[in-house]
């Protein structure tokens, strides 16, 4: 389970990690709230919980800026992999632009990987506009080649692709998969399952390509004081 789906949860962090380890999710993908307590604390949390830590979500100006601190975090909470959650949409303007992002990218994997931590890149819809050399997300993912692929199947198909087919075109850059779904003529936001989104599909490819996570995602969860439980539920029936 991704915690940005609990971020608005007035309820201690730990406490809702317990929460999470009662369920059949097997880990928890962090985001913001993890800094509000002390790490220490969270990690014993955690391994009390039975829960692992596939990765953190860590934002690409906190990598430039304090790498060390980055990998600390991930070393004290457990995780070898980081995930840059959000590329801006200018970022995706141009060939150009998207060559400076790979470049940004490739740089904080090189410095990763020599404390044995992978980057990964995880997508929105603005990641599949159309560029002179084709989609923005296929120039990202030739420019950047060291680069892990988070694919989040509701943010492909809101951008217009179909997540089988890009689960399968990266097939050997996939380790994790964000599980969203979304509404493809709506701003609202569905649960999982409830969607535009070939759920099932989507989970066949991800273990078809012997993706290691399916991560539950959603921004604006119905009720987010039980969308791990709904996660669990909804996760265990389609895949």
């Amino acid at each position: 389970m991704q915690f940005f789906a609990i971020r608005n949860v007035d309820r201690p962090l730990t406490e809702i990690i317990t929460d999470v380890g009662e369920t059949s999710l097997d880990g928890v993908e962090f985001a913001y709230r993890v800094h509000e307590t002390d790490k220490e604390t969270v990690r014993e949390a955690i391994d009390d919980a039975g829960l692992e830590v596939p990765a953190g979500h860590v934002e690409l100006e906190t990598l430039e800026n304090d790498i060390e601190g980055a990998i600390e975090d991930a070393e004290t909470l457990g995780y070898n992999d980081i995930v840059v959650p959000w590329g801006e949409p200018e970022f995706f303007e141009s060939v150009n632009s998207i060559e400076e992002f790979a470049n940004r990218l490739s740089e904080i994997a090189n410095e990763l990987a020599e404390a044995g931590i992978t980057l990964h890149y995880h997508n929105h819809d603005q990641s599949f506009v159309e560029t002179e050399e084709g989609l923005a997300y296929h120039v990202l993912a030739d420019r950047a080649p060291d680069v892990m692929l988070q694919v989040d199947v509701g943010w492909a198909l809101a951008g217009g692709v179909d997540p089988v087919d890009l689960l399968e075109r990266y097939a050997d850059r996939i380790s994790m998969v964000h599980m969203k779904d979304i509404y493809i003529d709506s701003e609202d936001v569905p649960e999982l399952g409830e969607g535009d989104l070939d759920i099932d599909a989507a989970g066949e490819a991800a273990h078809e390509i012997n993706a290691e996570w399916l991560i539950y995602d959603n921004d604006e969860p119905h009720d987010p004081p039980t969308s791990h439980q709904l996660a669990a539920d909804v996760l265990s029936e389609h895949t």
